[in-house]
């Protein structure tokens, strides 16, 4: 096998709050295919996951529970590493933030970052989330709640030191220019450039003084290190960093990662805070962060609340471990979310799982037993239609496909394509028609020809497929007796061993399942969880939203008309002396002296003026900016709370005194014509 050299692969750590549910477990299934596969290729791949044990919020858990946070963490981080082995996954180490070597490593990477002038200590003033561990300005919550998670936030106030994010800014934002592939998708670093590094960044807080379940900072009793510091060093004192400079052979060969494989939620965390911590340590950023979509429930997120939550351990007791791995992997799309519902695994189960593959595998090898007592040969007598040929065309093509959409991370499009060749092995039975062939005794070589051909290529998908479903690949290959193809023959067909003798009992690798048989396990599940029954938590949700309906009816049925203010009437003269435009908000802040003013620097396309809207009670900062809005140019100038307005964003005024901007219909670019 080709050495292609070394890939390091990295989760985010699990954070150790309670049992992961199936769109937890989703990261850790799809980081294991990737890692399987590039071993496969000839990779030294090293696979790194684990669990983040620190915080408020363990803390407060493991008080409320009546155990030290260590205890608390102990048994969530067994039950999360639980988890990740029933899955099969192939990780090479499982970090722990209570481990002791990586503790130590945190506070010299908080020292150096003090020594060397980026650390400095102040005092925090703002808004606390617990449920993610992050900081946020008034002006950024969303409702009064957290933009991220919609939980409750809290006042905090304490003694912190600071990181200076801003030094580092113009550095970041110049990287990820220069280097397109280092954020993915693509949306998400329009995101991270447009809503955090444009507008600027603020210092970080870094330490906490108002809980004490962290890692100390042994200069500065009291404190202890901000979460999100601490969580995201596992990429590297996982492989052996030592900030004294004494780092580890296996650190200077594996550093830096190749892919951090993260959520979108904490796509903020992995592309701003993390790259900019290792600038201030002077090492290299990793190749490439990929914030997946979320893996939801039918009807939105998971919510214990809800009682919706599904896990992988149960779904894998109801059908196998292979089959969550294909559920996660096939219903997750490359840049949306997927959704999961039991419907739709019974679906898949049968018409892909027990029809496409299962059937396929039993049936050639029942045919193998049944024309040749097992054993088929090379005849080399093909058909003159092509039919031949083009299976092995598709066969020897299915690597190279394969492989150009797990480099693009397109995980979900990899195992699609190997079930595409499957099902091209079941389009060759119905055109060749093997149950004829064997009626003449003349097509005997013919015959031999065709089940060699199938059992060839179910090789070659067996072979793909154990990145995604490892216990079944090797299932199948055991059936048909063959091994796995190596990477560099999987190009070429006729891998597999002639005069080979297939299993005389073919098992059936997937029985076909019905819903009302699942339902029933589904159901036996939830009662020994104490929760309601599918029917009656389905029965409880049509109450909900019919309920919802008929209010929604009953305010169509008698609307509200408010009374509005009219102005006097204005001639045409009057209004043709506007000049309005398209503007784009290229900055937007807000106005220190004012609750209600934001300022917002607008791209008229000839020049950028500056324009005070009393807009802070609808909009903060970050919505306004990269928006196109209609602009009256040539308003007189006025001071405002200090500050020239140089033009007017046009707003429509609903009846309850709230504000809407209008934009233009089009994406237009900044300027146009002035309306006449």
């Amino acid at each position: 096998m080709t050495d292609r050299g070394k890939y390091y692969i990295t989760t985010a750590i699990a954070y150790a709050s309670g049992k992961p549910h199936i769109g937890n477990t989703y990261e850790i299934i799809l980081a294991d295919a990737i890692a399987r596969f590039k071993r496969q290729e000839g990779y030294d791949v090293q696979f790194q996951t684990g669990t983040d044990e620190h915080g408020q919020k363990i803390e407060d858990r493991a008080n409320a529970a009546g155990v030290s946070p260590k205890e608390y963490v102990d048994k969530t981080a067994g039950e999360i590493r639980r988890i990740w082995d029933l899955m099969n996954t192939s990780y090479d180490f499982f970090i722990r933030t209570t481990d002791d070597f990586h503790e130590k490593q945190i506070q010299k990477i908080f020292r150096k970052m003090h020594d060397k002038g980026d650390i400095y200590l102040g005092e925090y003033k703002g808004m606390y989330c617990k449920e993610c561990e992050s900081f946020y300005t008034e002006s950024q919550l969303v409702d009064g709640k957290c933009p991220l998670d919609g939980c409750d936030v809290e006042p905090a106030s304490e003694p912190a030191y600071f990181f200076k994010m801003s030094k580092y800014a113009d550095r970041l934002i110049e990287h990820i220019n220069t280097h397109p592939e280092f954020i993915q998708p693509e949306s998400r670093k329009n995101e991270m450039m447009n809503n955090f590094l444009l507008p600027g960044l603020q210092d970080l807080c870094v330490s906490r003084t108002s809980f004490s379940w962290g890692v100390p900072i042994d200069f500065a009793p009291g404190h202890v290190s901000y979460v999100w510091l601490d969580a995201l060093a596992n990429y590297i004192t996982g492989v052996g960093y030592d900030a004294d400079g004494n780092s580890t052979d296996q650190f200077k060969k594996f550093w830096p990662a190749d892919l951090h494989l993260i959520g979108k939620d904490i796509v903020r965390f992995h592309t701003i805070y993390w790259p900019i911590f290792l600038m201030s340590l002077d090492l290299p950023l990793p190749k490439q962060i990929f914030g997946h979509p979320w893996l939801l429930q039918s009807g939105g997120k998971m919510s214990k609340s809800k009682g919706n939550v599904i896990y992988a351990d149960d779904l894998a007791e109801i059908f196998n471990v292979d089959a969550v791995r294909y559920f996660c992997i096939h219903e997750m799309p490359f840049e949306n979310d997927g959704v999961i519902s039991y419907d739709l695994m019974v679906e898949r189960w049968n018409s892909e799982l027990a029809n496409t593959m299962g059937n396929l595998v039993n049936r050639t090898i029942a045919m193998t037993n049944k024309y040749f007592g097992g054993t088929v040969r090379k005849t080399g007598v093909h058909d003159t239609e092509g039919i031949d040929a083009d299976l092995a065309a598709v066969t020897a093509a299915a690597v190279g496909k394969v492989t150009e959409k797990m480099d693009r991370l397109r995980v979900a499009d990899a195992l699609t394509e190997i079930f595409s060749l499957f099902k091209r092995c079941n389009k060759y039975i119905d055109e060749t028609e093997p149950w004829k062939l064997a009626r003449d005794p003349d097509a005997k070589d013919r015959l031999s020809q065709v089940l060699y051909d199938l059992l060839d290529s179910i090789q070659t998908g067996a072979s793909l497929l154990a990145s995604f479903m490892p216990e079944t690949a090797e299932r199948i290959l055991a059936q048909i007796n063959a091994p796995a193809a190596g990477y560099e023959d999987l190009a070429h067909t006729e891998n597999y061993p002639a005069e080979n003798k297939v299993t005389e009992n073919p098992e059936i690798l997937f029985r076909r399942l019905t819903m009302e048989e699942v339902t029933e396990k589904i159901d036996e599940q939830r009662k020994a969880a104490g929760l309601p029954s599918l029917a009656e938590m389905a029965a409880q949700e049509a109450a909900e939203a019919e309920k919802a309906e008929q209010a929604e009816k009953a305010a169509e049925a008698e609307p509200e008309v408010p009374e509005l203010e009219h102005k006097e009437t204005c001639t045409y003269d009057d209004f043709a002396k506007c000049e309005f435009r398209v503007g784009e908000i290229i900055k937007c802040e807000e106005v220190k002296k004012s609750k209600k003013l934001l300022c917002s620097q607008v791209n008229l396309g000839d020049k950028t003026v500056q324009i005070l809207s009393g807009l802070r009670p609808q909009y903060t900062p970050e919505m306004m900016t990269g928006k196109k809005v209609m602009v009256i140019e040539n308003l007189a100038p006025r001071k405002m709370a200090g500050l020239e307005s140089q033009g007017m964003i046009l707003c429509a005024e609903m009846p309850d005194g709230t504000l809407s901007i209008m934009v233009p219909e089009k994406s237009e670019t900044p300027g146009g014509s002035p309306i006449s």
